[in-house]
């Protein structure tokens, strides 16, 4: 029985998908903690990011690295806070969230609802952007 992100990756479950490779998905997180929030997954489901086999650990870090300057070209900010946390999904992920302030990259902080339409806009923007980096 996968994870949510198993289900997502197989596309039993829908996501507001910004990029994907052979190894690795990155989908805007329903709960955002800023417009832009982005989950970066890898395809093999191990519960800790660190349990991940060294080779996937580092296309992980390369497609969450390209992931992250499309997110700050789409999505205005001084930084991109990245966040390994994961104790709600038993699946390694890592957290990009668009930040102007470190006190804005805490899960106490409670969480934005945005439209699907907003979604949607955000999601377009991102991958617009990743695909004119090339």
């Amino acid at each position: 029985m996968g994870s949510i992100f198993t289900k997502i990756i197989s596309g039993e479950i829908p996501c507001y998908k910004v990029a994907e490779d052979a190894s690795n998905i990155a989908f805007l997180d329903i709960r955002p903690l800023k417009r832009g929030h982005v989950l970066c997954v890898p395809k093999l489901e191990v519960d800790e990011l660190y349990e991940l086999p060294a080779e996937d650990f580092g296309r992980l870090m390369e497609f969450a690295q390209r992931v992250a300057k499309a997110l700050k070209k789409a999505v205005p900010c001084q930084r991109i806070g990245s966040m390994v946390l994961g104790m709600e999904v038993p699946h390694a992920h890592l957290h990009l969230v668009p930040i102007d302030a470190e006190n804005e990259l805490s899960f106490s902080n409670t969480p934005l609802q945005l439209s699907a339409e907003e979604m949607e806009g955000i999601r377009t923007s991102i991958s617009d952007a990743l695909d004119s980096a090339g």
